[in-house]
């Protein structure tokens, strides 16, 4: 049995003949090929490479990889992805805080919140404009 090892911002990856390829591995993860490719540019997934260049990821990598796609959902950055994951541990349990996480996080949620106070100011905005064509003809509008 073949084994190498390779390394990912989710720690060591090792990999036997329980791999994958990329098209294979793009289904069973749910991440497309292109988006997989990328995450190994970024160095947050790794693969092992045969002679012809094609890519083989481990079975385990299909974990690292949804833990990958459900931070990008929650609106982290990749470059924020690369300092979580590692300290999630599966994809069922809460964040270890560690201050790196905690302040990545932290960033997160007020940026959530300027969007959220932004929303907010266009709503009453749009809201304003459709009181105003609600009001009869002549009638004054207060601004």
């Amino acid at each position: 049995m073949h084994r190498s090892e390779t390394q990912s911002a989710a720690g060591p990856v090792e990999s036997t003949s329980d791999t994958m390829l990329i098209g294979d591995f793009a289904g069973l993860s749910g991440a497309s090929a292109r988006s997989l490719r990328h995450y190994e540019s970024q160095g947050l997934i790794a693969s092992d490479r045969d002679a012809n260049g094609y890519r083989h990821y481990a079975a385990s990598t299909v974990e690292v990889v949804q833990r990958i796609r459900r931070l990008l959902r929650a609106g982290f950055s990749l470059k924020s992805v690369r300092v979580i994951l590692p300290c999630l541990l599966d994809t069922d349990r809460p964040l270890q805080m560690c201050p790196a996480v905690a302040a990545q996080v932290r960033s997160l949620v007020a940026d959530l919140d300027c969007r959220a106070e932004e929303l907010q100011r266009r709503r009453e905005s749009v809201e304003a404009l459709i009181g105003d064509a609600d009001a009869p003809a002549g009638t004054p509008v207060d601004h």
